[in-house]
């Protein structure tokens, strides 16, 4: 076993077992007694989480698992980018509320989705390709709100609220250009075995498995939440 492709597996199998990732510790502290402007721990707040999202990166690791061309790389990671910056700061900044047990699911199927596009199970099994730009994007916007809900949990201050929240959505395209760029950097260092495309598929199949693996531990909680 190749050396990236053991870095690519370890880091399907570490991500599969990350069942979810929240605001704790000091971070979630600080949230609930934030109040004014501060630009630069909500820059950083939004990089963490981006970079610890395991279902994000996921589903990025999807996106650019077959992109060659740095081109198509950037074209497909900004239609995610737009996507999930539009319903994140719609989200926060205009209440709009979606369960969260909900988005996490559908933001796992987003990596399952991806993961089968990859190996042309559309056009196998039901004879046609979806638009996959448009696929990213609409994907992109429920991750957006799944971002929105970690931080609709804390009630938000609105002393500061619009730059706080702009701050943490740069902070999440940083977050998402470091990690973008460690998961490039892997893919390119596989891509140069012969390993790749014999355990591509294999890739992929795992990638499948921790989506199935993520979308039914939020079903389970969607089911088990007590109500009130």
């Amino acid at each position: 076993m190749t050396r990236a492709r053991a870095l690519l597996l370890a880091f399907l199998l570490t991500a599969a077992t990350a069942l979810a990732h929240t605001v704790q510790g000091r971070d979630a502290a600080f949230l609930k007694g934030v109040s004014g402007i501060h630009i630069a721990p909500f820059m950083y707040l939004g990089a963490k989480h981006m970079v610890t999202g395991y279902d994000h990166l996921l589903f990025l690791l999807g996106v650019i698992f077959f992109l060659y061309r740095m081109r198509d790389v950037a074209v497909y990671v900004t239609c995610f980018a737009i996507g999930h910056s539009v319903t994140l700061l719609a989200g926060v900044l205009t209440g709009i509320h979606v369960n969260a047990y909900i988005v996490d699911a559908l933001i796992g199927l987003s990596v399952i989705y991806k993961a089968f596009d990859n190996i042309n199970g559309f056009r196998t099994l039901f004879g046609f390709q979806p638009n996959t730009k448009a696929a990213v994007l609409v994907f992109g916007l429920i991750h957006g709100f799944g971002l929105a809900t970690k931080l609709q949990e804390f009630n938000l201050s609105r002393d500061g609220l619009v730059p706080n929240i702009i701050a943490f959505n740069v902070g999440v395209e940083l977050g998402q250009l470091l990690a973008l760029t460690l998961i490039l950097a892997v893919m390119i260092a596989w891509r140069r075995t012969g390993g790749f495309v014999r355990h591509a598929v294999l890739a992929n199949v795992l990638l499948m498995i921790a989506g199935v693996v993520l979308m039914g531990y939020q079903i389970a909680g969607y089911v088990l939440e007590p109500t009130a």
